[in-house]
């Protein structure tokens, strides 16, 4: 008997039950002694059909997981983000396919990225000699698409963006990122990280319509972010046909790299995208809480549309010693751009707490 998916579209039509508890922060109670602000975890929780996958499979914990188990969450992504099953690679990807591009060349490459930024990717293929070579994000800090454009040459592996960026949250104008990723596809391959995209319009800015069009472009996606299973470490990259069997044929995806818990907690997540709908509006909510009071001090900030502020108070050492008095855990520095400051959205509980050291941080 075959599994029937339905796509994005229906599922967000018929929608599931979500918990309205949850996303006020009605029930949670009082905020925990840490409030971690600090990883752009889904402070919500993921759909409540999620644990309800989880404990139907606890049974079977003795059992290894089988090629038939990715098959089918395959093809429910597949249905989701309207390609053929032999396009998706399950897993977080991004580490792999760094050794895998490196693996391409002999004597290393180079891949050219956005800094600061995420370097999983670099980070990754750098113990097979390829290089990093950083581009600075632009005065709005966006991803500056002509200057990696520009950087691609013979050496170059790949190109990586993530959209929206981290740690700014901005995103690329569509038009301009479709030039851009068109023109460097001709190049290497384009990599586009889309690990916070649901939280801003994921049907209109997202690049796997080229991945669909059959460019020589990998977008990944985590569930880490806005499905809430940070905790399982699974994700997905869709891509050409040949590039997604090249990285099947590494091992990336095999069935013994993977947990039955994050597969069916994967499927259980992506089936209720009215949880999904429920999370992006109430982050959406929560940031503009905190954007409001950013620019009510006149601080400077970015157009974040991930689950994440990003700020330029007048003294960012004094105000992270605010953030630590008040045990509440925020981002790492990012350099250059450490006069900045990244704080996750938390619940509306959480984010009173935020606000509160913001108001004394301002003297207001």
């Amino acid at each position: 008997m075959h599994a029937t998916f339905l796509s994005r579209r229906s599922l967000m039509a018929a929608g599931g039950a979500a918990s309205a508890a949850i996303l006020t922060g009605a029930s949670a109670g009082p905020a925990p002694q840490e409030i971690r602000l600090s990883l752009n975890e889904n402070a919500f929780g993921p759909s409540p059909a999620v644990a309800r996958a989880i404990t139907r499979n606890l049974s079977s914990l003795h059992r290894y997981v089988d090629q038939a188990e990715v098959d089918t969450l395959s093809r429910q992504i597949a249905a989701l983000e309207g390609v053929p099953p032999e396009q998706v690679v399950i897993g977080e990807v991004l580490e792999p396919l760094g050794l895998y591009l490196a693996r391409q060349r002999g004597g290393g490459g180079r891949i050219v990225h956005s800094s600061p930024g995420y370097t999983a990717l670099v980070d990754s293929a750098a113990p097979l000699g390829a290089k990093g070579l950083a581009i600075p994000l632009n005065a709005r800090l966006e991803n500056d698409l002509p200057a990696l454009s520009a950087a691609i040459d013979g050496g170059t592996l790949a190109v990586s963006l993530v959209n929206p960026h981290n740690p700014s949250g901005t995103v690329d104008e569509v038009a301009a990122l479709d030039r851009f990723i068109l023109d460097s596809a001709k190049r290497t391959l384009v990599v586009v990280d889309e690990a916070y995209l649901e939280y801003d319009d994921l049907p209109r800015r997202s690049a796997i319509r080229h991945v669909r069009a059959g460019e020589n472009v990998l977008v990944f996606r985590t569930l880490a972010k806005i499905y809430g299973l940070a905790g399982l470490s699974i994700g997905y990259a869709v891509a050409p046909v040949t590039l997604a069997r090249g990285l099947r044929d590494a091992g990336i995806g095999a069935p013994h790299s993977l947990s039955r818990l994050a597969l069916v907690a994967a499927g259980a997540a992506l089936a209720d995208q009215h949880h999904v709908r429920s999370i992006h509006d109430a982050v959406a909510r929560e940031r503009a809480r905190l954007h409001q009071q950013i620019d009510r001090l006149g601080w400077q900030r970015t157009e974040s549309r991930a689950d994440f502020v990003f700020f330029r108070p007048p003294s960012a050492p004094a105000l992270r010693r605010a953030f630590e008095q008040a045990n509440i855990a925020i981002a790492r520095h990012f350099p250059p751009l450490d006069d900045w400051i990244r704080v996750t959205i938390g619940t509306p509980i959480e984010n009173e707490a935020v606000l509160a050291v913001l108001r004394r941080g301002s003297g207001r």
